[in-house]
């Protein structure tokens, strides 16, 4: 009978409910630390002895948030526009054409998903330098076009052949040119999936390290978790002031995760059924 409660519905909820607390601990040390005085010896799991707003504006100003927050957008909007740009331009024949040579292109991107970047860690990294790029936001953005494309292109072929062919021949009928039918007819149908390679890719770039340690190393630019690593030392570490750093930068990944939540789920699920 539906929507009656039995022992499977109540286990069921004592399991999501345990989930749901795995989950919220660290967010809640977290959060309790990041308020807590410098002084607030109590444990982790204790709520601060007395609430402070300090630690915040330690971070901010101490650890130049405002400009690494600026950089880490600066990077993150330029390398997501390209990726959404060459990804789906790449997928796009790559969906339609079932010659022997599209599926050979297609896997071949794909083999960027299995081989770690690190195993050309120092082959880029002198690319770059006779570029004339490191200490630059550039080295980071080809960086990461070139890192996250094979993933995109996956999500793009695999929402694109789910798609019907309708609208473009209906749009060739019309006298539209490949260009715009891609761009007028076809982009627009690809917003799902956009939304989500564009919010998989933010958290991605944003939340990187390595790369920008490496890149802007000696530059007077940094990202947000470049700036957060200079209150660990190795003799003294600044955690309440670290967290309070961390929940200032991933609000604006929240903000954009909660906005786009619904399209990146959609764009999921149509990509899997493809």
């Amino acid at each position: 009978m539906l929507g009656r409660y039995t022992r499977a519905t109540a286990l069921l909820e004592v399991v999501m409910i345990a989930v749901t607390l795995v989950f919220f601990f660290p967010l809640f040390i977290l959060v309790m630390t990041a308020f807590k005085k410098a002084n607030d010896q109590g444990s982790s799991l204790e709520l601060p002895r007395e609430f402070t707003l300090e630690n915040f504006g330690i971070a901010w100003t101490q650890g130049h948030l405002g400009n690494a927050l600026v950089n880490s957008a600066t990077v993150s909007v330029l390398s997501v526009i390209l990726l959404i740009v060459f990804s789906s331009l790449a997928a796009y024949p790559l969906a339609r054409i079932t010659r022997a040579w599209s599926k050979v292109a297609y896997f071949t991107f794909l083999i960027g998903l299995l081989l770690p970047f690190q195993l050309a860690l120092i082959p880029l990294y002198q690319t770059m330098r006779d570029l004339g790029l490191l200490g630059t936001i550039w080295a980071l953005v080809i960086f990461y076009v070139g890192l996250q494309m094979p993933f995109s292109i996956f999500l793009y072929t695999s929402f694109l052949r789910a798609l019907p062919t309708e609208y473009e021949e209906a749009a060739s009928i019309d006298g539209a040119n490949l260009w715009s039918l891609f761009w007028r007819v076809l982009f627009p149908l690809l917003r799902p999936i956009t939304g989500t390679v564009a919010i998989l890719n933010v958290i991605t770039i944003w939340n990187d390290f390595l790369t920008p340690l490496l890149y802007l190393s000696g530059s007077g630019q940094q990202t947000v978790p470049v700036a957060l690593f200079a209150f660990v030392g190795q003799y003294v570490s600044q955690w309440n002031v670290v967290f309070a750093g961390l929940i200032i930068s991933i609000a604006p990944i929240l903000i954009a995760y909660f906005a786009l939540q619904r399209t990146v789920i959609q764009g999921f699920a149509s990509g899997l059924k493809g």
